[in-house]
Order: structure tokens, then C-alpha cells, then sequence
């Protein structure tokens, strides 16, 4: 009987190659990927949806208020008189009717901008993405404040550079401790690559930035040659009405990040920068390599919104949702709590930084207060070196009042459940005393 001719791979067999690449050893990887991650707070989605689990971890807008029926017509009409353009290819750095509409959004903020110095983004963390990769080379240093945005550690991250924390109190970065940090770094013969900064209604500390302090960042940075930074996408949801000046209102040098997310639609991914012109070339060609250009659909329906709905009205419709979440938040944590908590009182934005008892591990106690049926953002994902486990980070942005309540409710059953055992086996609960210096963690809480 003839024996059958051995069996040659196809080279060109794509189920062949994909098997063997699924196969590949991780050392064909890019060293920059050992530094991607995944993110706590990302991780964390999957379970917190669950709909008998009370989420106060994610950052998700509320979209209730939003006037679906007549945004349906309105993307009806755009499909049949402007489909041809709106479903084509486009401009990497966006359609300039919107990027003209951006600049009549942060004049609000006191920005005079040129739209030529606008490039649209796919979200505003495209944006930081692309950012931190036209400036940072492996091993180069970043200064943020401790805590820092999640997404924006992940970008640092996966580009390898390094995050040096600097501390915040209640009244946002402090001047002094940036200097300190600058002064260290200089006398390692390091210069910073950028400040990144949440000036208003910080992501995850709620804070803001004072305003008499802004100038003076913006002049400490200057003297020691470092680039600033500003994610701005929460500077219009203000409790009391009060929009305060952008760093890049003070400096055009600065780059500004700007988003649509909190204010219209999340799911569109529609962002922006703000760049100085020596800045925006390389931007529009990073942005080129990433996406080829922004959805000019997604783009043209932000314009159409912008150009026919009274958006300044559905934008305080969205705050006043928040101030009454918020409210609900401040009054369930006073009402439930144990002795030793503390949390700062947000006048915008999304998110309590609450403190726990010195002792009580957040990150540790997070598959506990999941059990019980609630979610937390734990504060070790929003600092780059694992510090930050006596804080969590609360959203109330997107669950009704009542749901917040029985949210907290359960999260101080949690807790008093940790002191307990605590007490059990003798550890004292403490407040946390908070580190002071540049490398600070955590801002005041009250």
C-alpha cells in the first residue's frame, strides 16, 4: 500500500499562521507591551454591570436627559442630505466646521483659539495617547498628580514612561510640592517631559485647582522648561454655575485636552487637543498613523448638535442631575459610614475620594464589597507606584439618588464588616496619616 507524501504546511494558510501566532512565545513582543496592563477600574466593568450590583465605580455619563427623539431625526436628516459626506473619509485633523465650533466651546473656558490649532481625536484619550507618544521615549519622566487619571497612567505606561506623583490638597496641585519634585528630578540631571494635570473637578480626587494658583504653575513649569498638559473634560459641570479660566487661557503653550464625552455623548468618541502650531504636524501625522482620520459621521453629528440644539441649556440640565446625585452621595456617606472616614465635598464632575481607616485595604476588600453587591474604583489604580490603598474612588454620576443610598448602605456594611475583624484580632483603626512632600498621595479630604 502506497504511503501517502507527508503533509506541508501551506504557507499561505491563514487558520496555519494564526494557530502559530497564537502559539508565538511573548518574546516576540514589543518590550514596551510588558508595561500594558490592564486597568482595576476596567476590570471591574464586567461585574459591576450586573444589575443587582449597585455601581459606584465607573465614570459613565448619565444620558437620560438627553433629547433622543429629536437627536434620532436630526441624524435621520444628516444621513439623507449630507450622507455622501458624512459616511466618507475625511481630514485627520477633523472637519473644520467643527473644529471651529470647539473654539465657541472653550471660549467659555476664556481660550482664544485658532481652529488651525485644533486636531480631532477619537476621544479625548486618543488624544493623550498620541500625546504622550510624540514626547516621551522609554524611561522618560511625567509628573501628574497624586492620584492621577487612570487612562492617562495606562498611556504613560504603555509608552514607558515614568510617573512621578506630585500632591494635591483640597484646593487642587500644590505649587510648592511641584517645585520640591522639580528641584529633586533637576538634581538628577532629569527634566520632565510634561506636567499632566485634571484641573477642574478632578478625576479621581474631585478637587479644583484654585485659581490663584494657576498662573503660578503655569510660571513654575516654565522656569524648568516642562510642558503643561490640561484634561479639561469635565470644566463646564460646575455646581454653582462657575466655569474657571483654562491653563491655556493664561498660556498658549499649553496643550489642552477637551472631550464631548460628559457633555453630549460618551459613545461617540469625539475629542479633541488643543496644540501650539510647532506641535499640531506631528500630532495630525501620529493621528494619521493611528486612525487614517476621526469617524466624520461621529463628527458631523456633534456639529449638527452644536450647530441646532441649545446645548448650554442640555449641559446645565446634565449638572443639575449631577449636583442632585452628588447631594444624595455627601448625604448617604454622613448617614452610614463608621467613625474615621473622610471625603472631600466635589463642586463638579463625577467622583468622591473617599479615605477609609488606617489599616482597611481597598483593593483587598473589593471582592467583598462586590459579594455584597456594590462596586468601588480602589485608590491603588490611580497611582503608578501601588500606593493609595486606604482611599476608593465613589461616581455617583449615573445611578439614580436611591440606588446611591443603598449603594452606600452596603458599602459601610462592608466596611464596618473589615473594622470589626480588625478589632477582633486587636488592629486599631487610625485615620491614615497622608505622606507630605512631592510624592504626597492623596489631597485633604473634608
Amino acid at each position: 500500500m502506497p504511503v501517502p507524501p507527508p503533509t506541508v504546511p501551506d504557507p499561505y494558510d491563514i487558520s496555519t499562521a494564526a494557530a502559530a501566532a497564537a502559539a508565538a512565545p511573548t518574546g516576540r513582543f514589543a518590550r514596551r507591551t510588558a508595561g500594558m496592563t490592564a486597568s482595576e477600574i476596567r476590570a471591574l466593568f464586567a461585574v459591576a454591570s450586573r444589575p443587582e450590583v449597585v455601581s459606584l465605580a465607573g465614570g459613565m455619563p448619565n444620558l437620560a436627559a438627553l433629547p433622543l427623539d429629536t437627536l434620532a431625526a436630526e441624524v435621520g436628516q444628516l444621513v439623507a442630505s449630507e450622507g455622501q459626506t458624512a459616511l466618507q473619509y475625511g481630514s485627520a485633523q477633523g472637519t473644520p466646521a467643527l473644529r471651529e465650533q470647539i473654539c465657541e466651546v472653550m471660549r467659555l473656558e476664556g481660550i482664544d483659539a485658532d481652529p488651525n490649532d485644533v486636531v480631532v481625536t477619537v476621544g479625548s484619550q486618543m488624544a493623550l495617547d498620541l500625546i504622550t507618544r510624540i514626547y516621551c521615549d522609554p524611561g522618560d519622566v511625567v509628573l501628574a498628580e497624586g492620584p492621577s487619571y487612570v487612562g492617562a497612567l495606562g498611556s504613560f505606561a504603555a509608552y514607558q514612561a515614568r510617573v512621578v506623583h506630585v500632591a494635591m490638597d483640597a484646593h487642587g496641585l500644590v505649587p510648592q510640592n511641584l517645585r520640591d519634585a522639580l528641584e529633586s528630578l533637576a538634581r538628577q540631571g532629569i527634566t520632565p517631559k510634561f506636567l499632566y494635570t485634571i484641573p477642574n473637578f478632578h478625576n479621581p480626587a474631585g478637587v479644583t485647582l484654585a485659581v490663584e494658583r494657576r498662573t503660578e504653575i503655569l510660571e513654575i513649569c516654565a522656569s524648568y522648561g516642562v510642558a503643561v498638559v490640561e484634561d479639561n473634560p469635565y470644566g463646564l459641570l460646575g455646581f454653582s454655575g462657575t466655569v474657571y479660566p483654562a491653563l491655556r487661557s493664561f498660556d498658549r503653550d499649553v496643550v489642552y485636552l477637551g472631550s464631548f464625552s460628559k457633555t453630549f455623548a460618551s459613545g461617540l468618541r469625539v475629542g479633541w487637543a488643543l496644540v501650539p502650531p510647532a506641535v499640531r504636524d506631528r500630532l495630525v501625522l501620529a493621528a494619521e498613523s493611528a486612525t487614517l482620520c476621526p469617524p466624520t459621521f461621529n463628527q458631523m453629528i456633534v456639529s449638527r448638535y452644536l450647530q441646532t440644539q441649545d446645548w448650554r441649556s442640555q449641559v446645565k440640565t446634565f449638572t443639575e442631575a449631577y449636583r442632585e446625585r452628588r447631594d444624595a452621595m455627601l448625604a448617604a456617606l454622613e448617614t452610614h459610614l463608621p467613625p474615621g472616614c473622610s471625603w472631600n465635598v466635589p463642586d463638579g464632575g463625577f467622583y468622591v475620594w473617599l479615605t477609609v481607616p488606617e489599616g482597611v485595604d481597598t483593593k483587598a476588600m473589593l471582592p467583598r464589597a462586590v459579594t455584597a453587591r456594590v462596586a468601588y474604583a480602589s485608590g491603588t489604580g490611580f497611582y503608578a507606584d501601588g500606593f493609595g490603598s486606604s482611599q476608593l474612588r465613589l461616581s455617583y454620576c449615573y445611578p439614580t439618588p436611591e440606588r446611591i443610598e443603598e449603594g452606600v448602605r452596603r458599602l459601610a456594611g462592608v466596611l464596618g464588616a473589615e473594622l470589626d475583624v480588625m478589632r477582633t484580632f486587636g488592629v486599631p483603626a487610625r485615620t491614615p496619616r497622608l505622606r507630605s512632600g512631592p510624592d504626597a498621595p492623596s489631597p485633604d479630604t473634608a
